[in-house]
C-alpha cells in the first residue's frame, strides 16, 4: 500500500493550536497515522458527505481522502460537542 501525504487546512491548524497539549499530542499521532492507513479501524464515513470521522478521546478529526492523488486532507478538528456544527 502506498503512503499518503497528509495536508491540514489552515482552519484546522487553528483548531489544533487551541487544544490542550496532552490532547494535541494524541490527536497529532492519529493524524500522522492516516499517512499509512487513511481508513483505520474505527473511522466512519459521514453520511451525505465524502468525509470521514476519526475519534481520539473527546475529540473528532474530520478528513477527506483523495485516493487517485494519495492525499488525506484534515478539514476540521474539535471537541465532539462542537465539531459537527
Amino acid at each position: 500500500m502506498a503512503s499518503y501525504s497528509v495536508r491540514v487546512k489552515s482552519s484546522a491548524i487553528k483548531e489544533l493550536e487551541s487544544l490542550p497539549p496532552k490532547d494535541l499530542a494524541r490527536v497529532a499521532m492519529r493524524i500522522e497515522g492516516l499517512a499509512t492507513d487513511p481508513r483505520p479501524p474505527g473511522c466512519e464515513k459521514l453520511s451525505g458527505q465524502e468525509r470521514y470521522r476519526l475519534r481520539q478521546g473527546d475529540y473528532r478529526i474530520l478528513y477527506e481522502v483523495d485516493d487517485p492523488r494519495l492525499v488525506v486532507t484534515i478539514v476540521k478538528v474539535g471537541h465532539r460537542r462542537e465539531v459537527y456544527r
